[in-house]
């Protein structure tokens, strides 16, 4: 019989106040058996047995079997020739003369083999020394980069002892972005950790994973450098770096919410950097005993020191300059001086830079390009062309492609044409584009414009020889009479 919460009530209270099971059985119209179950209060209406009962068929000698076939399997070692529980059903009726249904032994199966296996989500606690290791993780946002809306690769790396932070946001995840954020991670943290754990990304290892990953041999040489050991997590395994994963989803939520809108990316990452000083500053991670702060600054004192040389985290590569005066480095052209025409030089990309060298010595610079088919002039890589060749100026891309609509428009108005468009465009270079437009805007506009009206804006006045002096000049009075009484001067 089912008793509800109100039965009982009034049960423990009748036999509380000293009524007999009999009397309160007769009261409440319910049997003695039920008053005599819950009136001393040792049971609850709603505690229910747990209903445990083995099909008598599977006994301790079809478990031995079944766990048999389990330790065949194991020895075997083949992860697609393993017993099933319908396998191992046919072999019970085969050897075993069983008389049982196939869905006892699937249960007796599904519970054996719990028994004998660790659940996946299961984590051991881990505890780190100060400057034992880093964890490091890519992740991935959406960020307005000079208006346009732009997917952006997160770098995350961790101290494991005081769960000081790193972040900072590049526009791809390849292997020279990698090393350059590993580089800058060490100079954020003041050292470098005895070892780096990451997983099996493609940009770190050549093949393998976990213990038998093979890095990749600018990473294995980068890790000589800055001599630390290359941990490589399992696959899949992403408790095996649980606080750099993390804290990809910590910062996403916490950096970049609103969509941070930049100019450009190292503005982004001057934000980032302020906020992961901000973290150390004031952040207490939940089960730690101290402060980010004090952990951290107990930690710096163990890790390794960084190395003088700075490693070339850049992928480097020999390009010929074409006779547009631009060489091709990832699918993207970039300018150089007319002067290097037709030579080869080197072309070194960073994470956010290219830099272009001949014999040593850089000779042009740009913001990275990522995808193909852009170019980057400079106005002064073609000035001396543009000098001998001024019909060109005109439909020439180093010009409409690096200077402003409102300059390009003044410029066509100039009366001497194209000569003098150039002489328009080599003050630009000289003065900067911004400053010859301020000329522009001081110049009355019923005077026709000349670059030599603009020069005469850029001249200093001439400093005049001229020495102006006080109107006012003290002059200190000489008693002269001594002078005259030592020389026998007589007074008139």
């Amino acid at each position: 019989m089912i008793i509800e919460m109100d039965l009982y009530s009034a049960i423990r209270t009748r036999y509380t106040d000293g009524e007999s099971i009999r009397s309160i059985a007769k009261g409440l119209g319910i049997s003695r058996q039920s008053v005599k179950k819950y009136c001393e209060g040792s049971t609850h209406p709603e505690v229910r047995k747990a209903y445990q009962r083995e099909p008598d068929v599977v006994n301790d000698d079809i478990k031995s079997f079944i766990l048999g076939c389990f330790k065949e399997d194991e020895a075997e070692h083949l992860k697609k020739q393993k017993h099933t529980a319908k396998r191992i059903y046919d072999r019970l009726v085969a050897e075993k003369d069983f008389r049982g249904s196939y869905s006892s032994i699937r249960t007796a199966v599904r519970l054996l083999k719990s028994e004998r296996t660790v659940p996946p989500q299961s984590s051991v606690p881990l505890s780190y020394a100060p400057g034992e290791a880093v964890q490091i993780d890519w992740g991935e946002a959406t960020i307005y980069l000079d208006g346009q809306k732009t997917k952006a690769y997160t770098f995350c790396g961790r101290l494991c002892y005081s769960c000081d932070i790193f972040v900072q946001v590049y526009k791809s995840s390849n292997e020279e972005t990698f090393l350059e954020a590993q580089q800058l991670m060490f100079d954020f943290f003041g050292g470098v950790p005895r070892r780096s754990i990451f997983d099996n990304a493609k940009v770190a290892v050549k093949e393998g994973f976990g213990i038998y990953a093979k890095p990749q041999d600018k990473y294995l040489s980068f890790g000589a450098h800055y001599a630390f050991s290359l941990d490589f997590c399992n696959p899949a395994s992403g408790n095996e770096k649980s606080l750099v994963e993390n804290l990809v989803g910590y910062s996403r939520r916490n950096f970049l919410v609103p969509v941070p809108r930049v100019a450009d990316i190292e503005e982004l990452n001057h934000l980032l950097r302020n906020a992961c000083l901000n973290y150390r500053e004031s952040h207490k991670v939940e089960h730690r005993s101290h402060p980010v702060k004090i952990m951290y600054q107990e930690e710096a004192r163990f890790l390794n020191p960084i190395p003088q040389f700075r490693f070339d985290t850049s992928k480097t590569a020999i390009a010929k300059v074409d006779d547009f005066s631009t060489v091709r480095y990832e699918k993207n052209n970039y300018s150089v001086p007319t002067k290097y025409l037709r030579k080869n030089v080197t072309v070194k990309g960073y994470a956010n830079t290219v830099h272009i060298l001949y014999e040593g010595t850089e000779i042009a610079n740009f913001p990275r390009q990522y995808g193909s088919g852009h170019t980057k002039y400079c106005l002064e890589h073609y000035i001396d062309l543009l000098e001998r060749k001024p019909r060109s100026v005109k439909n020439a891309k180093p010009v409409k492609e690096t200077l402003t609509q409102e300059l390009l428009a003044w410029g066509s108005q100039l009366p001497g044409g194209n000569k003098e468009m150039v002489k328009l465009l080599r003050l630009c270079i000289d003065y900067g584009e911004d400053r010859i437009l301020a000329i522009k805007k001081r110049i009355p506009g019923q005077i026709i414009p000349t670059v030599d009206i603009v020069r005469t804006y850029l001249s200093k006045p001439a400093e005049s020889s001229v020495v102006y002096l006080k109107n006012e000049i003290s002059i200190t009075e000489t008693d002269l009479r001594k002078y005259d009484e030592k020389y026998g001067v007589a007074n008139q």
